[in-house]
This record gives structure tokens, C-alpha cells and sequence, in this order.
């Protein structure tokens, strides 16, 4: 199976729909419940609803997912039934296969129980019509890339007695973003150098981005949150639960981190964990859905620029 531990949960949705060719006296026997084994629109609904809530029993690489609602529709046709089924849920993956999952069993019920009747029937067709949610439904495009910085805060790392991790990891995992770093620095954690370099990247270069890494503990020289703090206009509190509560699913320490996030301006500015583990996690949660704030900073309101 896929790793999905770091994904953030979403709204899923995915509707899939098939199809059954069977002769017109066949279809009009299902259209006025005249088929002597009962019902074939009930049935194929409760089969197809039951089919999907055991996808993963049978499909070899899914997930068990706690589906919230599932629907199928039976459409009678001229010369063929039409079974449409629609899942949703919230959770780390997509609910693709549990949707034809649906279908499929839906039309192999409605087979059986016609079967005696028509015996030049076919499945076929069966096919995904809709599917939403996930990260990429939430990705931003700008005209240009966002201009970003990235700071790693650290006494060991800026004497060069410890190697930069979560600074490379940051770097890295912009890569997959509509975000061009053009500053990486390596600071003390000093409060007054950090405030000025973080209000010189917003001020003077103009940065849109600007995202630390360290100092957001309770170590003696832990001061990231009290140096930028003060240089926020908007505070976004929201974004520091978020990555509080992601990393807690991971590790209970992740209370004990004290990120904080706010606007400067137009700029964005983020502060993450020190560890590698740590700012990776708080990348998966935050982004992209983080980067639809620069359309609202930018007077367009949840609109996109």
C-alpha cells in the first residue's frame, strides 16, 4: 500500500457510472417492478452501497476509508439501464474505486437478477465521470512566481557545528510550488538580528514568502516567535494550529512547538520547527492551501489572481 501517514485529510468526492445493454421488454420490466425476483432498482442500490463500503476488502492496494455517504441512482433507458453511484469522504485519499466499486457490483446484481429473462445482456462502460478533492484542488498559479526566503535559525547550525536539515527540506519541498527561493541564510538565534534580516527580506527585497526554521521551542535560546511577533500587522493563528495539530498526529511533542504566522504588507511570513521531521510536516499541512492567502492579500478576494 501507498504511505498516505503525511497526507492532510480532505474533501473527497468521486461519481462513476456504468451501464447494462439488455433488450427493451427487459428494460420495461424493470421500469414497472414487474421482475419476479423483486425490486432491481432497491436492490442494486443496496448491493452497490454495501460494495463500496468493502472496497478495500477486495481491492488489494486500498485503503479502508470511513466513507461519509454514498448514493446510486438506476436510470431506465431505452435499451439499457444506467447505474450511477456518487461517494463522498473525508479523509487522506480519493474515493475513485469505492465509486465504481458501487457500479460494478450495482450492475452485477441488476445482471442476476434479470439474467433469467434476457440472455443477451452486457456490462459495460463502466467508467470514473467526476472526481474532487485532495491537494491538487487547492493549488494556486500566479503570474509569477512567488519570491520567497528561507531562514534557518540556529546557534550550532550558523558556527557551523551542525548541518542544515530542515532549511534543505524547505528548499526542497518549494520546489513543487508556483515559489522561487532566491534568499537562504543561516542566522543565530539571536531576536534583534532575526526581527531586522525578516523585516529587511519584507521591506527592502520585496520578498512575498518568508519562512524560518528553528528557534520555535522552549530552549533558553529559543526566540523565533518573540522576534517576529512584533512585526506583524495580521496575525494568522490559524496557521500555527494547523501545524500543531498535523504534528500531533505524529508525535505528542509537537505541543510543545510555538509556531506562529502572520502578514507583513503583502508578505507572508511562517515560522517552523528546527528539526528536519518537524518543518517537513508542517510544509505537508500548510501547503498548498497556505498560498491562497496572497489572492485575498492581493484585493482578490478568494478569487485567484
Amino acid at each position: 500500500m501507498i504511505n498516505v501517514s503525511s497526507k492532510s485529510d480532505t474533501l473527497r468526492y468521486a461519481r462513476a457510472e456504468g451501464f447494462l445493454y439488455a433488450r427493451p421488454e427487459t428494460i420495461r420490466m424493470v421500469a414497472e417492478n414487474r421482475v419476479p425476483k423483486g425490486d432491481v432498482a432497491a436492490t442494486v442500490r443496496a448491493a452497490g452501497i454495501l460494495a463500496a463500503k468493502h472496497t478495500s476488502d477486495w481491492i488489494v492496494f486500498c485503503h479502508p476509508i470511513p466513507l461519509d455517504w454514498i448514493e446510486l441512482q438506476v436510470e431506465a433507458l431505452e435499451d439499457r439501464l444506467k447505474i450511477t453511484a456518487e461517494v463522498e469522504s473525508v479523509w487522506k485519499t480519493g474515493v475513485e474505486m469505492e465509486a465504481i466499486t458501487a457500479v460494478s457490483a450495482g450492475l452485477l446484481n441488476a445482471y442476476d437478477m434479470l439474467k433469467p429473462h434476457d440472455k443477451e445482456m452486457r456490462m459495460g462502460e463502466i467508467k470514473l465521470a467526476k472526481k474532487k478533492g485532495g491537494k491538487s484542488q487547492y493549488r494556486e498559479e500566479f503570474d509569477r512566481p512567488l519570491k520567497a526566503a528561507v531562514l534557518v535559525i540556529s546557534d550550532s547550525t550558523f558556527a557551523g557545528k551542525r548541518k542544515d536539515n530542515s532549511g534543505r527540506v524547505i528548499r526542497e519541498m518549494l520546489q513543487n510550488f508556483p515559489v522561487e527561493v532566491a534568499v537562504y541564510e543561516i542566522l543565530p538565534d539571536d531576536a534583534e538580528k532575526i526581527r531586522a534580516r525578516v523585516s529587511e527580506l519584507v521591506q527592502n527585497e520585496k520578498c512575498d514568502l518568508v519562512i524560518t526554521t528553528g528557534g520555535t521551542g522552549f530552549g533558553p535560546r529559543d526566540t523565533t516567535p518573540e522576534a517576529v511577533r512584533p512585526l506583524l500587522e495580521k496575525s494568522a493563528p490559524g496557521i500555527g494550529e494547523k501545524m500543531r495539530d498535523f504534528g500531533s498526529r505524529h508525535t505528542p511533542y509537537a505541543m510543545l512547538s510555538r509556531e506562529i504566522a502572520g502578514t507583513i504588507g503583502n508578505s507572508l511570513v511562517l515560522t517552523l520547527p528546527g528539526s528536519s521531521k518537524g518543518a517537513r510536516e508542517s510544509m505537508q499541512a500548510l501547503f498548498p492551501g497556505v498560498l491562497h492567502i496572497f489572492p485575498m492579500l492581493w484585493g482578490g478576494g478568494h478569487g485567484k489572481k
